[in-house]
């Protein structure tokens, strides 16, 4: 049976605090976001259940995971850094550190980067900030979270890739570049489109928490809201144009 998979957006890093601060290189947390990942800590309801952690390997995604799971990890579960999970934009504050700066910095925590490639910061290629690469890492990461043997996985990543790896575009305006905010979580599992491919789809119990989710949107609405997001997030520059 494929896993129930936890998705939480990163706590508030010093980039959320203003446009003005997406020059900077992969920010980290601010004290405030670091209080946001005590409340997330408390707040959480499957620590218990827990048996995976992965994570986006940008700082703040990182800091987010080790401070907001630290019941997982002191039972001694480590944290994996997928790649795929990085955020849509080439802007500096979604552009990660190379992979040896990272090895450096989290040497004395449980951080597995062994599936972090080299290149994974270039933000070429696979790395693109196209909608195309975007959709394709996506759907990878998708296919790796599913074939997984554990059976409550933790996700910490972006607020702009959240909505492409669920393929839910609810709300994707209500706040700069995405429908999250910062250590929100929401729950999902995995279904099959008539296409082949892997998608998700959030828990009855999960939508009944506070917001305003609890219809599921139709494929028709989410085609029309990610095609109004996208636009937007071009505009912004959360995202490229697609290569013709």
């Amino acid at each position: 049976m494929p896993p129930t998979v936890h998705l939480v957006r990163h706590a508030q890093a010093v980039h959320n605090l203003t446009t003005a601060n997406h020059s900077m290189h992969d920010p980290s947390l601010t004290s405030h976001g670091e209080n946001q990942c005590r409340g997330l800590r408390s707040d959480f309801p499957y620590h218990d259940s827990i048996d995976l952690l992965v994570c986006s390997p940008l700082r703040r995604t990182i800091q987010t995971t080790l401070l907001s799971f630290e019941p997982e990890i002191s039972r001694g579960l480590p944290v994996i850094a997928l790649p795929e999970l990085q955020e849509t934009s080439d802007l500096p504050c979604d552009t990660g550190s190379n992979l040896t700066a990272l090895k450096e910095e989290f040497k004395d925590k449980p951080v597995q980067l062994s599936s972090v490639p080299e290149d994974w910061d270039s933000k070429k290629g696979k790395w693109a900030p196209q909608q195309e690469a975007i959709e394709a890492r996506c759907r990878e990461a998708r296919q790796w979270l599913k074939a997984r043997d554990e059976k409550d996985i933790v996700v910490v990543t972006h607020g702009g890739l959240l909505h492409y790896l669920t393929e839910d575009w609810t709300g994707s305006v209500k706040f700069e570049g995405t429908g999250w905010e910062n250590t929100e979580f929401r729950s999902y599992t995995f279904i099959s489109d008539d296409d082949g491919n892997v998608s998700m789809e959030e828990t009855e119990r999960s939508r009944h928490r506070p917001g305003d989710r609890l219809k599921p949107l139709t494929k028709e609405e989410r085609i029309q809201m990610k095609e109004t997001a996208t636009k937007n997030w071009e505009a912004q520059g959360y995202e490229k144009a697609s290569k013709v």
